[in-house]
């Protein structure tokens, strides 16, 4: 059976791009995205608080399935490992170049201000060029590896990036998120690349579930859904290893916050745990739906590069007429936002608008972009020119 397009995957693929996007426009929106982190239990609220969370399962749930996708490619007849590989490195290679121009320009109008930030699309790319390579080792090896990676890099979170002297920059890259200078650039690393690659190369191996018969399949998304979550809650409740983060009992009124609080950057164990193991719960429930392919998860998820660099570029256009109504003016958006690393004093005072403002102008955004997403999507279903599988 040709499994190179299941509706599941597109599925939990599209659900977590849509709640990407709220996590987007918060960045853009919020009153208090411009002032502080929403995981700041001294500032946040518990409405606040479980926005942010929600979406964290985004980015665990985009890097496995891309794993997944990367098998599913290679699982066509007629490809090669030698092709996957290549497939792999062009295609991280262009999301990289992707980040660099087109995400940069999204967040700031421009090319030239602003540093250089290496987020989301640079950590995607990296670990496809990663697995480029790894993918040529037998599953049974790799396997092992990447859940050693997972489980085993927070014991290096000691280890900083100044110890390395002039070699600093690449720890910041493999590892310790931070700031470094090339001649007068500016680089900011929000994604290191480890255990990111990891993530991929567990989902790469993956795939080879979802050659088994549907019954079997979701027995094993089930139980290993259901592993992985109790591993986060016993885990987190012994507060030994897994996040450099420890949990409180001591914080007031946010004890439960305290405790769902875990480490994005890089993403340690427990976060992993924490999102990957409801993430397999959802794809096994729906691997028992009959979606169809005009299902709008379904239709996001075919398309999930387009609608991310379509719904960032949207949320950051609909700031101007939204500001003109609030303010009388939107002149000042052309300077980065104080989200994004711009000045605070450059904007007007109390800048943003309340939370349920920012939910209602996030099914906005998904309103306009899904009409262009499906149309998207109706392409690449009736076409199969090689530059399809770029976008």
């Amino acid at each position: 059976m040709n499994r190179s397009r299941l509706p599941s995957i597109d599925a939990l693929r599209g659900l977590i791009m849509a709640i990407m996007a709220l996590d987007h426009v918060r960045d853009f929106f919020h009153v208090g995205a411009m002032t502080f982190q929403p995981d700041d239990l001294s500032k946040t609220n518990a409405a606040l608080f479980f926005t942010r969370w929600v979406t964290h399962i985004c980015a665990p749930v985009f890097m496995f399935t891309t794993g997944v996708g990367a098998f599913l490619w290679a699982d066509k007849p007629g490809r090669t490992t030698g092709g996957l590989s290549r497939f792999l490195l062009t295609r991280g290679l262009w999301l990289i170049f992707l980040e660099l121009t087109v995400l940069r320009f999204a967040y700031f109008f421009s090319l030239t201000s602003g540093p250089w930030l290496l987020t989301i699309l640079w950590a995607i790319g990296g670990s496809m060029i990663a697995l480029s390579v790894l993918a040529r080792l037998p599953v049974r090896i790799l396997a092992p590896l990447s859940l050693l990676m997972i489980g085993a890099h927070n014991a290096l979170d000691g280890v900083r990036a100044d110890a390395f002297g002039a070699f600093a920059p690449a720890w910041n890259v493999l590892h310790q998120p931070g700031v470094f200078r090339i001649h007068d650039i500016v680089f900011v690393v929000g994604y290191p690349l480890v255990p990111w690659i990891a993530v991929m190369a567990a989902g790469y191996c993956f795939g080879g579930v979802l050659r088994m018969e549907a019954a079997g399949r979701q027995r094993f998304m089930t139980r290993a859904g259901v592993g992985l979550t109790a591993g986060f809650l016993i885990l987190r409740g012994l507060n030994v290893y897994g996040d450099p983060q420890a949990w409180s009992m001591d914080v007031p009124g946010a004890m439960l916050l305290s405790f769902l609080r875990t480490t994005k950057y890089p993403p340690s164990l427990l976060f992993l745990l924490m999102t990957l193991g409801p993430a397999l719960l959802i794809l096994a429930w729906f691997d028992r739906k009959p979606l169809r392919s005009d299902h709008p998860l379904v239709v996001l998820g075919r398309v999930p590069l387009f609608f991310f660099l379509l719904h960032f570029s949207l949320a950051h256009v609909l700031a101007f007429p939204l500001a003109f109504l609030r303010y009388g003016e939107a002149g000042f958006l052309i300077k980065p936002m104080p989200s994004m690393g711009g000045a605070l004093d450059s904007y007007p005072a109390g800048f943003g608008y309340s939370l349920p403002e920012v939910y209602l102008i996030w099914l906005l955004v998904l309103a306009l972009s899904y009409p262009l997403c499906r149309w998207f999507a109706d392409i690449k279903a009736r076409r199969s020119d090689w530059w399809l599988s770029y976008l």
